[in-house]
């Protein structure tokens, strides 16, 4: 078949379209005069016509109105606020495929630069002379992506050394607290590995180094380290975690390494906690990986991961293509992808340098301890977990409780977030993990953006949010359960009118 027959045959019938103008619509129609501001709009069904430009983008815009304000979420550490420069550069840099270096050299700089930053910040050992000695990072869609292929590696590395020994390598297992973050239960089930969740515990709820050793065999991969847990922000220990794993691999001639999962703590630790080992200055630790749209600073869309050198990666995991071009090797579970949160990151890392992201952390910190003070001196409130940790104040309703009348309360931490939306405020109310799921709590991410002022906003909503939550009836399951028991015991009439409305409403 000719050339021009393969063309005919693939594009002829498109080569002459009619032109249908009724596709474009009308210039003159006005934007709520259109038939899209008063119909029904198409929803699970790909629309039959198009529409202008400017009704289709209201038609979003009216649905985005309806959502919450990201700079009110006190339960997202994704970051809500970025200067206008590096908003220039996002939208500038938007159409740019990071994946094809060969066509966009400069961005690919960028990320290599910022991966030797963190790399770096995070010490890792200086590049060798050997390529297995030389620093190896890569950018990913967000800490989860980072977090995969920090698993990976640390599966491939066992499974190539149980088969070079001859041993199976069908049984691997990784160790982590049950405070994990969920994407390490993806990691799990996706990729085939025994997940040894580690209870914690109601007075230190993250997972301690000396429950590794009841968990640890030949088949265990490596420990996961959550430095900076989702549930309250506290820093698990890191170099406790390193000691216990190095005394097992001495004692059983094992091999296991340590991810560190800093998400969060990766970029906080470093600028007000300096001498806190977390990261390459500890032998076990194989990778770190961070959320560059957490406390990175920049919007979302943006991971990172080290590792300590190019050794740590099996040459298995790294793939090479050249159907863009040029031989392009790729280590991610993603392929194309959008360069302007690299160029951001890179952006914040020369804009705010060490001094200005220590400034911010610091900042953050103080903020923290004056919402956190503010809770407390409320007298309702305890704080959950202590030690070092992000700026997050994480904190609960003291027990035994009761309202100006001597009444006890009968509402919880759910009752509380759902009162805080009257003032627009997203507080998160959750469940610590197995081992002490039946404590409740709430949770405030301090981020840039939220403000001294701020801070004493929140409080003071805080302060309305429970002088009214202590004067109505708002009951939990379980004093429901308590005032059946009391008021309608077996035998009881469902339906009659004693003068008590506790009672009927109970009834």
């Amino acid at each position: 078949m000719s050339s021009d027959d393969k063309m005919q045959e693939r594009f002829g019938e498109f080569l002459d379209p009619s032109n249908d103008e009724s596709a474009y619509g009308s210039a003159e129609e006005p934007l709520f005069g259109s038939r899209y501001t008063s119909h029904d709009i198409p929803k699970y069904e790909f629309p039959k016509k198009s529409m202008a430009p400017t009704v289709a983008a209201q038609l979003v815009r009216n649905m985005h109105q309806l959502d919450a304000n990201p700079r009110l979420d006190m339960a997202s550490f994704v970051t809500t606020w970025m200067d206008s420069e590096a908003e220039a550069l996002i939208a500038e840099t938007q159409a740019v495929n990071i994946v094809d270096t060969s066509q966009y050299p400069q961005c690919t700089e960028m990320e290599q630069r910022c991966t030797q930053m963190l790399a770096g910040l995070w010490h890792a050992p200086e590049s060798g002379k050997t390529e297995g000695e030389q620093r190896l990072g890569t950018s990913t869609i967000g800490s989860s992506e980072a977090c995969m292929l920090g698993g990976l590696a640390l599966k491939r590395r066992w499974t190539v050394a149980r088969k070079k020994a001859g041993k199976p390598a069908d049984k691997p297992n990784l160790i982590l607290g049950i405070n994990a973050q969920v994407c390490w239960e993806k990691f799990n089930q996706y990729f085939e590995v025994e997940g040894r969740y580690v209870p914690v515990e109601l007075d230190y709820p993250v997972m301690s180094a000396d429950r590794i050793e009841q968990y640890a065999d030949e088949n265990t991969i490596g420990v996961v380290s959550m430095f900076g847990s989702t549930y309250n922000g506290q820093f698990e220990d890191v170099k406790a975690f390193n000691d216990k794993v190095e005394e097992l691999n001495k004692k059983n001639g094992w091999d296991m390494k340590i991810h560190v999962d800093a998400a969060s703590g990766g970029f906080v630790a470093p600028f007000i906690y300096p001498d806190l080992e977390f990261d390459f200055r500890l032998k076990n630790v194989n990778s770190v990986s961070a959320s560059g749209h957490k406390y990175g600073l920049v919007y979302p869309g943006v991971g990172w991961i080290v590792w300590r050198n190019r050794a740590c990666v099996d040459e298995s995991l790294i793939f090479h293509v050249n159907y863009l071009g040029t031989d392009q090797p790729s280590l991610n579970l993603n392929f194309s992808k959008n360069a302007n949160m690299i160029v951001a990151q890179y952006y914040q890392f020369l804009r705010l340098g060490f001094e200005g992201y220590q400034k911010i952390m610091r900042n953050l910190m103080q903020v923290a301890g004056h919402l956190a003070r503010g809770l407390l001196d409320t007298g309702h409130f305890v704080l959950i977990g202590g030690d070092k940790g992000l700026p997050v104040v994480a904190f609960a309703l003291k027990t035994g409780r009761k309202n100006k009348e001597g009444d006890d309360i009968s509402y919880d931490e759910f009752d509380i977030m759902d009162r805080m939306k009257e003032y627009h405020w997203q507080l998160p109310a959750y469940n610590l993990p197995k081992n002490a799921e039946k404590q409740k709590m709430l949770r405030c991410v301090v981020r840039e953006d939220l403000s001294y002022e701020m801070a004493t906003d929140l409080v003071n909503d805080m302060k309305k949010c429970i002088e009214w939550l202590d004067h109505h009836f708002i009951y939990t399951e379980e004093k429901l359960k308590s005032l059946r028991e009391t008021f309608h015991p077996k035998g009881h009439p469902k339906h009659h009118d004693i003068g008590n409305k506790r009672h009927q409403a109970v009834c």
